[in-house]
């Protein structure tokens, strides 16, 4: 079994790469986002320590954790991020981890973990290749402002919030070029693959 770790900035169209890969090779992918969600949910391993953290208010009638208002309080409060990080971060490569045995006994091919943080969450530890989505950043301004409605100026400032190109080249394994051809990016994935003849 190969493991992918996808990374790279925010619009850089890092779905776009895991949706090709589910559909042409049935690679079982997961996000960290997503599982960041999932392991607040009633029961789940951060349910309590982060009801703990922020106190009851943020139960809502049905049980769950009112995300919004955990949100608010971590925009004004970077020690309560902080805080929260180190309750979800380190369950969520658990939980990754633990997929990835699961899915390594089913026999399965390949799996992809994508996550913003992938490498200052130190994630290839247990990747076996990094790849580094990169697209030109006024098309990345450009996605931002007609998929999430952001201003210029709000998808400016996230991106300089985020690691430098440098930093993502210089750790990753592999590139992939997703500009506006998506068949070129399509070949770039599939000479990816292509590397691991055992697939």
């Amino acid at each position: 079994m190969i493991t992918i770790g996808i990374t790279g900035g925010v619009g850089a169209g890092k779905s776009t790469v895991l949706d090709f890969l589910a559909e042409k090779y049935q690679a079982y992918v997961m996000k960290a986002d997503e599982i960041g969600h999932l392991v607040m949910e009633p029961g789940q391993e951060c349910y309590e320590p982060v009801i703990a953290l922020f106190g009851k208010q943020i139960i809502k009638d049905d049980k769950t954790i009112d995300r919004r208002q955990v949100s608010d309080v971590v925009f004004s409060r970077p020690d309560m991020l902080e805080r929260l990080n180190e309750i979800i971060h380190p369950a969520v490569k658990r939980y990754i981890r633990r997929q990835l045995e699961l899915k390594r006994q089913q026999g399965q091919k390949i799996c992809v973990v994508e996550a913003a943080l992938l490498l200052e969450d130190h994630y290839q530890e247990f990747c076996d290749t990094i790849w580094y989505i990169h697209t030109d950043q006024e098309i990345r301004i450009r996605r931002l402002m007609e998929n999430r409605g952001y201003t210029r100026e709000k998808s400016i400032s996230i991106i300089a919030s985020q690691a430098p190109e440098e930093f993502f080249r210089a750790n990753a394994d592999y590139v992939v070029v997703n500009n506006t051809d998506l068949k070129e990016t399509w070949q770039q994935i599939e000479e990816g693959i292509r590397k691991y003849e055992t697939l």
